[in-house]
């Protein structure tokens, strides 16, 4: 249970997760893990109003930022897709930094062991380039509302 929050809240009709009031349920939350740096990565998109997860990508070798910023694309690229618009909520400042710029500003070096996930960013930045998103895109505030639904709960 995150920071006193009741599951869900009685005066939420919207959703079955334990939201805080100022956290919008019609919302995709994303999230990435990241077993090192660069080391076993994936990411995952969470509907706030069902609880149920979206879509999952991984594990691959990568970073946590990359992961985070692909997580976002995705979200993004499925909601053009279905023709749905909806608010993503992500707790990386960077992610939403590098979407917003369209680059994946990553420092991860290009081997064999990493060119298929280069090749995803570069389909990532691509889609940017030549797709309109306006949605919002909010950053979770972590602090204030616990760790973002996405998470992967493998914090020590």
């Amino acid at each position: 249970m995150q920071k006193g929050i009741i599951n869900p809240p009685d005066y939420r009709n919207d959703t079955v997760l334990p939201l805080p009031p100022d956290v919008s349920a019609d919302a995709i939350a994303v999230d990435a893990a990241c077993s090192g740096n660069p080391g076993k990565m994936e990411y995952r998109g969470i509907d706030l109003a069902t609880g149920a997860q979206v879509f999952h990508y991984g594990p691959v070798f990568g970073t946590n930022n990359i992961g985070e910023f692909l997580a976002i694309v995705h979200a993004l690229a499925l909601m053009e897709q279905k023709g749905l618009r909806k608010t993503i909520y992500s707790d990386s400042f960077t992610a939403i930094t590098w979407v917003r710029k369209m680059q994946c500003k990553t420092k991860l070096e290009l081997n064999p062991k990493t060119a298929g996930l280069h090749q995803v960013i570069q389909r990532a930045e691509a889609w940017l380039r030549t797709h309109q998103f306006r949605v919002p895109i909010i950053q979770w505030d972590t602090r204030k509302w616990g760790d973002i639904p996405a998470d992967f709960g493998r914090k020590k």
